[in-house]
């Protein structure tokens, strides 16, 4: 597995439907997942965030976005981790975790925060076992939010 950055030309259509395909999964796509997904270039890209996508070959199999946060200063969001169905509980959502989490750093973030579902047991543990720690809800666009963590750098 390479993990490399994000090339609008290239990787935005895998960008798109790795996420798709796990928000629709467990949950329903939401507006606010509509406007990332369906221009990464503004709404993260054009931001100051980034995206780091996994390939295995020529095929992506997983991604993950940096994306800077509105309110906090020097904080990032980690957002959109996605690996292909197939490939899940191999250990490369940890890889492609904490190929984001040094990107944060690179960026000079102080901190990285994130927000989930309880719905989802294996990433909170994933991130958990990063060293995230849980932190008082804040608002969110996501209605399926309702776990949210955070990660001093």
């Amino acid at each position: 597995m390479t993990i490399r950055p994000f090339d609008e030309q290239r990787d935005r259509d895998a960008f798109k439907s790795l996420n798709e395909e796990w928000i629709s999964r467990f949950f329903a796509m939401e507006e606010q997942d509509r406007l990332v997904l369906g221009d990464p270039k503004t709404h993260i890209m054009d931001h100051g965030g980034r995206i780091l996508m996994a390939y295995d070959g020529e095929q992506a199999i997983g991604c993950c976005a940096l994306i800077p946060c509105h309110v906090h200063e020097g904080v990032l969001e980690l957002a959109k981790l996605a690996v292909a169905p197939d490939l899940r509980g191999q250990g490369l959502g940890r890889k492609i975790v904490e190929a984001t989490l040094d990107e944060a750093r690179a960026m000079g973030a102080k901190s990285v925060r994130l927000e989930t579902s309880s719905k989802l047991a294996n990433a909170v543990r994933l991130y958990e076992s990063v060293g995230f720690r849980h932190v008082p809800p804040e608002p969110s666009p996501f209605t399926r939010a309702n776990v949210f963590m955070e990660l001093p750098l």
